[in-house]
């Protein structure tokens, strides 16, 4: 038996879990598709019900993939897409969104990010999010890979304080967040979604990662994504197109690192001293 997955509340009151599902790199080979929209519906089973996608991943066929997976089920999951900073004028926002809705069959999403800034004022942006939350097309809106002068420039913009979620990459071996962008948003009240959660797997062989995880009989992901989760108002959202894969990373809610085992991490993951520019990935 499972815990149950832990919660984070949103600006606007709304409870979403605290690990989702992503979906970078999916549909982008049609022989893998049937795995890929199985493995969204077994993630909608396990709880883990925010999907994140975007209008870039496989040039909208992340969005088809994951639009096919929802056909019956839309109303289990939350729903989040994002659109092109070259696409985010105030008009082109509103035609990307429209677009995107085509895509995943529906006709709305619970909350729809900037990918990352671009040349179109934040004013127009935020305005046209504004205008898709009036029509009903979209219930929430947020960013991703916005540092924190980029966050305190989007709240002096009418209308910016009504930003639910902050997206960026965030992970054992990428703590720059911590040092001032993950506190301002923790202050704010401001979700932070963090993207490529285990760095593409890139940290796993880490010896102190993989000592850590055999003594609680887990894998170096899972102590990976409890790390995260540890972390209040955090949201990690692995993609994985494997079955066993996202049974492990539900398995992550269920483990109890103690103190003395964080500390350890934190000596082979050193937590940033200093403001480190936002990475991106």
């Amino acid at each position: 038996m499972h815990d149950a997955i832990p919660t984070v509340t949103l600006p606007g009151g709304e409870d979403v879990p605290s690990l989702g599902f992503g979906t970078w790199m999916m549909g982008e080979d049609k022989s893998v598709a049937k795995v890929e929209i199985d493995t969204i519906r077994l993630a909608l089973d396990l709880g883990m019900t925010v999907i994140d996608t975007a209008e870039m991943y496989g040039d909208g066929g992340a969005e088809r993939i994951v639009g096919t997976a929802l056909k019956d089920r839309r109303e289990d999951a939350f729903l989040v897409s994002k659109v092109l900073p070259w696409n985010a004028s105030y008009s082109g926002t509103i035609k990307a969104c429209h677009a995107s809705l085509d895509r995943l069959g529906t006709d709305h999403l619970d909350l729809y990010l900037l990918h990352w800034r671009g040349e179109y004022p934040l004013d127009d942006t935020v305005a046209a999010m504004e205008e898709l939350k009036v029509a009903g097309r979209i219930r929430a809106w947020g960013v991703s890979n916005f540092d924190i002068g980029d966050m305190e420039e989007l709240l002096e913009v009418a209308d910016g304080k009504n930003c639910s979620v902050n997206q960026v990459l965030y992970n054992l071996s990428r703590r720059g967040i911590e040092f001032d962008l993950l506190p301002w948003c923790q202050e704010h009240g401001i979700p932070v979604m963090a993207y490529s959660p285990i760095e593409q797997g890139r940290i796993l062989d880490n010896s102190e990662l993989i000592h850590i995880a055999k003594a609680y009989q887990a894998t170096p992901a899972q102590v990976a994504l409890a790390f995260l989760m540890e972390r209040e108002g955090v949201i990690p959202i692995p993609k994985t197109s494997s079955p066993r894969r996202l049974q492990e990373n539900r398995e992550a809610v269920d483990l109890d690192i103690s103190e003395d085992d964080w500390a350890r991490l934190d000596a082979a993951f050193s937590p940033p001293a200093r403001k480190v520019p936002l990475e991106m990935l």
